[in-house]
């Protein structure tokens, strides 16, 4: 079997940590733990059979907290899919799912790394992102 796509190029777009005070960070030292991972994945149709692939990582406080910090990464990974996919669940699996699963272990790295060089060296993400299981669900 061919491979259904070849990722060209990847790198981080954006990255952003933000702790507005010492206040805050000492708040959010104590809180970290309650912060979660919200993911966004979005394309666009490039030539050539090419795809801009942007996944977001936003690593934050939930609740309404006049003290939090924000962290955000947006990763882009420029694929070119085989000439011969054509049907559009066929792509959607290919950028929601099989893209995600190539790039995550990058993508958590650079997430953990920007954590820790924020001053919140003891963060580690206990589960990893199942992309497969949330592409599924996203159609039942």
């Amino acid at each position: 079997m061919t491979e259904k796509f070849k990722i060209l190029g990847k790198f981080i777009k954006d990255m952003s940590s933000e702790t507005p005070d010492v206040e805050t960070y000492l708040y959010v030292r104590d809180r970290i733990a309650k912060y979660q991972l919200g993911i966004d994945i979005n394309s666009k149709a490039l030539k050539n059979q090419m795809i801009e692939v942007n996944t977001t990582f936003k690593f934050q406080d939930k609740e309404q907290n006049q003290k939090k910090s924000y962290f955000e990464i947006v990763y882009t990974t420029i694929i070119r899919v085989d000439e011969n996919i054509k049907d559009k669940k066929d792509l959607e699996r290919i950028v929601l799912c099989d893209v995600q699963l190539q790039i995550y272990p990058e993508l958590e790295k650079s997430l953990l790394d920007l954590l820790h060089n924020s001053g919140f060296p003891g963060i580690k993400f206990e589960k990893k992102v199942d992309f497969e299981n949330l592409y599924n669900q996203r159609f039942n």
